[in-house]
């Protein structure tokens, strides 16, 4: 099913993706072209992210498409600022070293879960760079969330994937810069969370950006573990005082919690104007113990993320989580569309098991 990019297939060949339905969201977007560049299968997707406030590809979402593009030697149509329509044919996902600048606070993270999927099927290491976007902003995960919760995850399943954060980078200037390196998976293992067993450490990592002198890291730390110090946990924390970024002042906390049974839940906070410190550590902790006290296997964010890993692996995968969110919908409905495989999601007492069938 691979189509030359110089020469596009006709359209039978080709995926057809209406943006406007389930969320109609930029997941349906990012998950899109990941699949489409990992099958080498020409994509047409139209009505990008209808049913946000500013429809279309904004920047972030431009220089994702563009990036993947670039990993697997694309063609691209339609790719501009406001473009709701776009025709991707993708090549042959070589692998090397990419650059990519976002060029506002536009998340960084969400550009990562787009290509990521793909550079595991790589034919090389890959070593993206991505420059001038944000690290730590809202409406996604923060970077720190991806380096210790969803990349230590995906170690279970056999990926390879490392993260450097040379920049931390917040609204509205972003600035943030990052490296991500990515070896070729040989075999992508199925995962097994089926049961939380007992928690048997928290962690977390407070860090502000040329915000010392108001002791943000620390203040941020103190009251997420006063919050958990209530239940009978405290967290280890790393506390870091950045001054990597001197055009852009900001602050994040994000804490995990590992089980004896090898599940992670992860939850984060980020500050902003008129956000008391205080209030990000609380927003943190109180998160983390939604996740703990209903003891699922992985977090309610984290779930909707592993969809297209378990999708691609070729045995059976289980996990449990406590909402079936928009997003997770969203992935499941069209992991199964482009993949042609079948998920099973069921109550078990006050959980939703997300089962990808064999």
């Amino acid at each position: 099913m691979k189509a030359n990019a110089a020469t596009p297939k006709g359209v039978h060949f080709m995926l057809e993706i209406d943006g406007s339905q389930k969320s109609g969201s930029g997941t349906i977007l990012r998950l899109s072209i990941a699949l489409a560049s990992i099958l080498q299968r020409p994509l047409h997707i139209y009505n990008i992210r209808q049913k946000r406030p500013q429809p279309g590809l904004r920047p972030q979402h431009l220089e994702a498409v563009l990036t993947a593009g670039r990993i697997c030697n694309a063609e691209i149509k339609g790719a501009e600022i406001g473009s709701k329509e776009l025709w991707y044919y993708p090549s042959e996902i070589s692998g090397g070293n990419i650059q990519a600048e976002i060029g506002t606070a536009g998340s960084i993270p969400m550009l990562l879960m787009t290509v990521l999927p793909m550079c595991i099927f790589a034919k090389h290491s890959i070593h993206l760079h991505v420059v001038k976007g944000g690290t730590d902003v809202s409406h996604s995960p923060t970077i720190n969330y991806i380096k210790h919760v969803f990349l230590p995850v995906l170690q279970k399943m056999g990926i390879t994937a490392s993260l450097v954060i040379h920049r931390y980078g917040y609204y509205p200037k972003g600035m943030g810069e990052v490296t991500l390196e990515v070896k070729p998976t040989v075999k992508l293992e199925p995962l097994m969370l089926e049961n939380f067993g007992e928690i048997e450490e928290i962690r977390g990592i407070s860090v502000c950006t040329f915000l010392e002198d108001r002791k943000v890291a620390e203040r941020q730390a103190k009251a997420a573990n006063e919050y958990l110090s209530d239940y009978g946990f405290t967290a280890q924390m790393d506390v870091v005082n950045d001054r990597s970024n001197p055009v852009q002042k900001g602050s994040s906390l994000v804490l995990w919690a590992k089980t004896s049974e090898k599940a992670v839940l992860g939850a984060d906070a980020i500050g902003e104007l008129r956000k008391r410190s205080e209030e990000v550590g609380r927003e943190a902790a109180e998160k983390l113990w939604k996740e703990i006290v209903m003891r699922p296997t992985v977090d309610v964010h984290l779930a909707d993320m592993l969809i297209p890993y378990v999708a691609l692996a070729d045995e059976e995968s289980v996990f449990l989580t406590r909402r079936l969110t928009d997003h997770l919908e969203t992935n499941i409905w069209l992991a199964e569309k482009i993949l042609k495989v079948k998920f099973k999601v069921k109550r078990v007492d006050n959980l939703y098991q997300i089962e990808k069938l064999a």
